[in-house]
C-alpha cells in the first residue's frame, strides 16, 4: 500500500515592497533644508545686486569693483527676489507635500532682509540705506511674494484622498 501525497503547502505571497517605501520623510526633510539653503543663497545675491547701478558695466570693463559705478540703480534685485521667492515656496510645498512648508524659508529670507537693513558697517552706516530704493522694493516684493503664494494656498481646497474599495460609504 502507498502513502498518500501530500501537497506542498502555498503560502500567501506578500505584495511586493515598493523600491522608495519609507523615503517619504528622507524626501520631505530633504525639501526643507533644500529650501532653506536656497532661500539663503538667494538672499544674499539679492542683497548683492540691489547695490548695483548702471555705471556698474563701465567699471567691470575697466577692471574695477562693479559696486563703485555711478548712475541710476538698476533694480534686477527685485525680479529675482520675485521669481527665486516663488520658486522656493513652490519647491518646498511640492517636495514636502504640506503647506507649512512655506514657513521656514518664508521666515529666513524675511529675518535675512531685516538683518541686513537694520545692520551699521563699522563707519556707522546701514548695510541697506533708506536711500536705495531697490532694495526696499525688493524686501516688500519678496516678502509679498511669499505671502501672495500662501494666501492663494489658503483659498485652494484641500485635496480629498482618494477613495478606495475598502471603505465603508456613509449613508444608511
Amino acid at each position: 500500500m502507498t502513502e498518500p501525497e501530500t501537497l506542498p503547502e502555498v503560502r500567501p505571497e506578500a505584495p511586493p515592497r515598493q523600491p522608495w517605501a519609507g523615503w517619504d520623510t528622507v524626501i520631505r526633510a530633504a525639501g526643507v533644508i533644500i529650501s532653506i539653503i536656497a532661500t539663503v543663497v538667494t538672499a544674499f545675491l539679492e542683497l548683492e545686486l540691489s547695490a548695483l547701478r548702471i555705471g556698474a558695466f563701465e567699471q567691470m570693463l575697466s577692471g574695477d569693483s562693479p559696486y563703485e559705478g555711478g548712475g541710476a540703480p538698476l533694480p534686477l534685485a527685485v525680479p529675482l527676489a520675485i521669481g527665486a521667492n516663488l520658486a522656493i515656496a513652490w519647491f518646498a510645498v511640492t517636495t514636502t507635500g504640506r503647506r507649512w512648508a512655506v514657513g521656514p524659508p518664508w521666515a529666513l529670507w524675511t529675518l535675512l532682509m531685516f538683518a541686513a537693513a537694520g545692520t551699521r558697517s563699522t563707519e556707522g552706516d546701514y548695510l541697506l540705506g533708506a536711500t536705495n530704493w531697490v532694495a526696499l522694493v525688493m524686501i516688500l516684493a519678496g516678502s509679498l511674494t511669499f505671502a501672495v503664494y500662501s494666501y492663494r494656498m489658503i483659498l485652494k481646497p484641500l485635496a480629498k484622498p482618494a477613495a478606495t474599495g475598502s471603505e465603508l460609504s456613509g449613508g444608511v
